[in-house]
């Protein structure tokens, strides 16, 4: 690992890079906060994918992707003299100290939980901070991170179940409920229980320690590895998986289901 002086020179080796991108590069030039937003947003996900897989290199990589927006907004909000990567770096650590008064104050906390609690009494104390509970969190979340934030936040002044195991007749009761409208088949109605049922579900996952979207997303990568294997296999027999009936696809699942153990 590198010492300090080895970080901040290549911090400011960063800078300077960006500083000579900004004034020469024509496509750096004409860029703005606006035109670099969805990019942005796009390279927190990769990084986030990246976490997911545990893929140390990409890790690396995408957090280079995230520090140059940071880099480049910075860099123009200078331009305009509203603000710097210093204004930045101190607005962070100022916040950074006051939200920690277990660690820069006088005040106790014990393990994680405790710590959690207390990040969000002191956030509603916060000069210009969240006015209420839930006024912190960001409309513009994927709904299923959203609904994860609303469960923690909530739960960290103290609206939670007193038993996790109890959460289990809450994911059932709403299991029955959107079967019911099923029934029913009121699309609106049906639509409202489901979202009751996930909200119900990804809550059993923050009081088990799950992080939902990671667990999705693990998902996500494990049927497309399985499904996959399925195109290969039919291709290398020569046919196409509209030719092939649902058991043998179904036993090709299971080969690949099997070889992950």
């Amino acid at each position: 690992m590198h010492t300090r002086e080895e970080q901040l020179k290549a911090f400011d080796r960063l800078l300077t890079i960006m500083d000579e991108l900004r004034e020469k590069c024509p496509w750096d030039k004409k860029q703005t906060f606006e035109s670099l937003r969805q990019n942005t947003v796009e390279e927190a996900n990769e990084l986030a994918t990246a976490i997911v897989r545990k893929d140390m290199t990409e890790i690396s990589k995408e957090l280079g992707d995230v520090l140059l927006h940071v880099v480049f907004y910075a860099k123009m909000g200078s331009e305009t003299g509203n603000f710097d990567i210093a204004d930045v770096c101190n607005r962070l650590s100022e916040k950074l100290i006051f939200r920690h008064p277990h660690v820069y104050g006088d005040v106790a906390a014990q393990n994680a939980e405790e710590v959690s609690q207390l990040w969000e009494q002191v956030k509603l104390k916060e000069k210009g901070g969240n006015k209420t509970v839930l006024s912190g969190i960001s409309d513009s979340l994927p709904s299923l991170i959203k609904a994860y934030r609303i469960q923690d936040k909530v739960a960290n002044v103290g609206f939670d179940w007193e038993k996790k195991e109890d959460v289990w007749d809450k994911v059932k009761e709403e299991i029955r409920e959107f079967e019911q409208e099923v029934g029913n088949m009121d699309q609106d109605k049906m639509t409202a229980e489901f979202g009751d049922l996930m909200f119900a579900l990804i809550n059993a996952a923050r009081l088990y320690k799950i992080k939902p979207d990671n667990a999705l997303e693990k998902t996500n990568q494990k049927f497309i590895k399985r499904f996959g294997y399925i195109e290969q296999k039919a291709a290398e027999a020569g046919r196409s998986l509209q030719d092939m009936s649902l058991d043998e696809m179904e036993a090709l699942w299971q080969q690949a289901k099997g070889m992950e153990n």
